[in-house]
């Protein structure tokens, strides 16, 4: 779909010069957008109906049907009606733009897919020019604020101009007739690509259980995106905790909890899709794909009254332990497993010696009452043990930063692929970063144990961080936007591991986001597309169990016959 604006005998201006041309507007261009993203949402609907009774894998979908007579009158209406002289001698405004989402002072990969936005400046015409050192530029006319870029426009001047500026010029036109130019918008183009995909979970805002959720993969380089897996396609129930090794599409593992299925972690691999009997928590694959280590937790959620952010979460109980794929064997350590504490969010260096991990004390015995007394006390040390894939042995476990000396519990830690820095969170207590306010990304440089935090934090909660495969982009879950929605936002980081200001995932419509009421959560980047497909995910969870995992701590092989889903209604945490 190419949602360009055309023009015609479009001259040169910028720099307070003049233009005599004429613009062909976008306004009913994005009419017709707006209309397909209605009629995709109503198939979306409909099929998902029919994926509720059939066990049909969803996908979105891009295609449409309009009738000829209507392309008729559209073509006619734009060729004859959407004629606007472009900006002459236009008067000077000493500020940038408002515009929507704040794509202003930042630095986009190379390979992104177009920043489309919205001039928030009153006017009866708009029009922008976006352009860089070579190539030729882009210019687009509309009727409303809403600028809706070519991508393959787009495309071969971001490629043409890889660690230069990119600069976005922007004239409205005032109820006076009169243009006004605003001050150039000026971006950088990173010279560093970014991973193609980012897989997420994409859900509604409820806090009981069952709620919709979906597993979502989006291209970053085009605004394709496929729905994987829909929990309403095998009972309401719950998938979570998606992971990758490293950053390959392939193998992957995805938690499901379901009212209807057994409880069980789905294995995508390069032979097939399977079943396991088991349901993994916060998974870390080891980098050799042999090993994969996660988290057993007793997570329960519960509400304040008083306070901008209502949920909490408080994890009663956890240990770590990792499951070796080839034997088929779930063991634990000594270290990964103290009674005394609680252990979770486990995280491998890519060279695959060292596993870091989150462990605060455990303050409570009573394991009944929720949330136990003394729950806003705990805050999690960051820790990490030495490991030997080949001989299976553990080595001492080591504090590389103490709650004690930062005041803060240190939360979600993530090695970067050239394994040079340590990500993390740390908030003010508990477990859960997304439910606090207070949680701001930091930045470890692992050769010398110095930390800062980042500059790309909001006075909103930041979760849920992941790398890119190059080691120069972030993404991570932000509620920046007001607070309640959590959002992906990237971030390029620099040779020193300093980031730079993050900006929102780019969507097709430049007014996505002020009408998107799901949340974005757990974005994960990955170098290309699933090799599994959404029908073959859901018949693992609708099939029968393929690998039971067999306890070597206790001998016994896990029970999978139960459901292990919260009653509908409860408080959940997803």
């Amino acid at each position: 779909m190419d949602v360009k604006a055309n023009r015609k005998n479009v001259g040169s201006y910028g720099n307070g010069g003049t233009m005599r041309s004429e613009w062909l507007c976008t306004a009913s261009r994005h009419h017709e957008l707006r209309r397909h993203r209605v009629g995709r949402m109503q198939q979306d609907r409909q099929t998902l109906r029919r994926g509720a009774s059939e066990n049909a894998p969803m996908r979105s979908r891009k295609s449409w049907t309009v009738p000829f007579v209507t392309c008729a009158v559209v073509a006619a209406f734009v060729l004859g009606s959407c004629k606007d002289e472009g900006p002459d001698a236009p008067v000077a405004v000493a500020r940038r733009p408002r515009i929507t989402p704040d794509y202003v002072g930042i630095v986009v990969p190379p390979n992104v897919a177009p920043l489309n936005f919205t001039i928030d400046e009153p006017g009866e015409r708009y029009a922008v020019k976006v352009y860089s050192a070579s190539g030729e530029p882009i210019e687009v006319a509309a009727r409303t604020g809403d600028i809706v870029i070519s991508e393959k426009r787009w495309k071969d001047l971001l490629g043409a101009n890889a660690g230069k500026e990119l600069s976005v010029d922007v004239y409205v036109k005032t109820e006076s007739g009169l243009w006004n130019r605003y001050e150039t918008i000026t971006n950088t183009i990173a010279e560093e690509t970014i991973d193609s995909h980012l897989v997420y979970r994409f859900m509604t805002p409820s806090s009981y259980f069952p709620k919709p959720m979906q597993i979502r993969q989006r291209n970053l380089e085009t605004f394709d995106e496929e729905v994987l897996l829909d929990t309403r396609s095998y009972g309401n129930g719950c998938a979570n905790c998606h992971s990758f090794v490293g950053n390959r599409p392939d193998p992957m593992l995805i938690g499901i909890r379901s009212t209807t299925f057994p409880s069980a972690t789905v294995y995508a691999h390069a032979g097939g899709v399977e079943k396991i009997g088991a349901k993994f928590g916060y998974t870390a694959w080891h980098p050799s794909g042999r090993i994969v280590t996660y988290s057993i937790n007793d997570v329960r959620q519960f509400f304040h009254t008083a306070q901008n952010e209502i949920h909490d979460v408080v994890d009663l109980d956890s240990l770590i332990v990792y499951h070796d794929i080839e034997k088929n064997e779930t063991k634990t350590a000594p270290a990964l497993s103290d009674k005394a504490r609680l252990e979770t969010y486990p995280a491998w260096t890519p060279d695959g010696k060292y596993l870091y991990f989150c462990s605060a004390p455990l303050l409570w015995t009573d394991m009944e009452t929720v949330p136990p007394r003394r729950y806003d006390e705990v805050q999690y040390d960051l820790m990490r043990i030495a490991y030997d894939v080949e001989t299976d042995t553990w080595g001492a476990l080591e504090t590389v930063l103490s709650a004690a000396d930062t005041g803060l519990s240190i939360l979600l830690p993530r090695v970067s692929p050239d394994g040079r820095f340590l990500l993390f969170c740390m908030s003010r207590y508990g477990c859960f970063p997304v439910y606090q306010p207070t949680s701001d990304l930091y930045m470890m440089d692992l050769s010398t144990g110095e930390y800062w935090k980042t500059s790309a934090n909001s006075e909103y909660s930041e979760s849920w961080h992941s790398w890119s495969s190059n080691s120069r982009w972030i993404v991570f879950s932000s509620k920046r936007q007001g607070g309640l929605f959590t959002r992906p936002f990237i971030s390029h980081v620099d040779e020193g591991g300093r980031t730079r200001k993050p900006f929102v995932l780019p969507q097709e419509h430049p007014s996505f986001y002020a009408s998107c009421y799901h949340l974005y959560s757990v974005p994960e980047l990955i170098a290309g597309p699933m090799a599994a497909d959404g029908a073959a995910l859901l018949e693992a969870v609708v099939g029968p169990t393929r690998i039971s995992v067999v306890n070597s701590i206790t001998g016994a092989t896990s029970k999978t016959g139960d459901t292990e889903a919260y009653p509908v209604g409860r408080s959940s945490v997803q």
